[in-house]
């Protein structure tokens, strides 16, 4: 597959992949994003860029890059309502076979949907993750996040190895209803990548580097304070673990972080 035309595997309804990108408040990133999308090699693609009623300059930004690139689509918000909704939004305008998240800050290797595709094509994968750079909000190389060659319900209570920047979905596989997030405004996306395993799908690992996760001072997970209760509240309020298996798999959540940032400093 290449950027000269659609993949075989294509329906040829539409575009064989949607990227949906919620936004807020985000012009200082959001076109560059924006751009390593419309970069990849995967030509056959849409992008749903969904603005949540960003009080900045980033809706103009988009609507300008839209009227160059008529790839993109535009939709707003009537008023902030968080990003579950936001992707939900997308989602439901998305018209391609293979179904993509991208965050306004986060940016993609040019080859990403192309190695992903071929790679679920070959493993018969509904669901595709990738291994990925972090850097830090002026775009210094913070660390790379490695990921295993697939994980299940379980092994995702205990280690979240995925951000949803990388994941890659083929609503030929995975019914697309399992796509839609909760409506809650802390690990939406968790939540909804746990309900897909749940239904019985498994994530496979791409251990290739193909995208990169702005680490900002502003972002939903820049607290480890904020992360622990968010993985708490999604362990009782949305999964409706038990105190105790909780407790066990925020242990493991917090072993694993404490792993990761160990080999981050060696």
């Amino acid at each position: 597959m290449s950027a000269t035309g659609a993949d075989e595997r294509g329906t040829g309804a539409g575009p064989l992949v949607s990227v949906i990108v919620p936004s807020y408040n985000s012009q200082a990133h959001v076109v560059e994003a924006l751009e390593s999308v419309l970069s990849q090699t995967v030509a056959d693609l849409e992008v749903l860029s969904v603005d949540d009623a960003s009080q900045d300059r980033t809706r103009a930004l988009v609507e300008e890059l839209a009227q160059r690139d008529r790839r993109v689509r535009t939709f707003a918000q009537a008023s902030n309502r968080g990003v579950a909704l936001a992707r939900n939004r997308g989602l439901a305008h998305a018209r391609g076979r293979y179904i993509a998240y991208l965050d306004s800050d986060d940016l993609w290797m040019p080859n990403k949907l192309e190695r992903q595709i071929a790679f679920m094509a070959e493993a018969g994968a509904g669901a595709c993750f990738t291994s990925y750079e972090t850097i830090e909000e002026n775009g210094d190389h913070r660390n790379f996040v490695r990921v295993p060659a697939a994980i299940d319900y379980k092994g995702f209570l205990k280690n979240t190895v995925t951000c949803s920047h990388t994941l890659l979905f083929d609503t030929q596989i995975v019914e697309r209803g399992l796509l839609e997030m909760p409506d809650i405004r802390r690990g939406q996306d968790a939540a909804t990548w746990l309900g897909i395993m749940k239904a019985g799908h498994t994530l496979y690992g791409l251990d290739e580097c193909l995208a990169k996760y702005r680490k900002t001072a502003g972002s939903l997970s820049s607290s480890t304070t904020k992360s622990i209760r968010r993985t708490w509240s999604l362990y009782r309020g949305v999964e409706g673990l038990s105190r105790p298996y909780a407790a066990y798999c925020l242990f493991w959540q917090l072993f694993h972080a404490a792993q990761k940032r160990r080999r981050d400093a060696s």
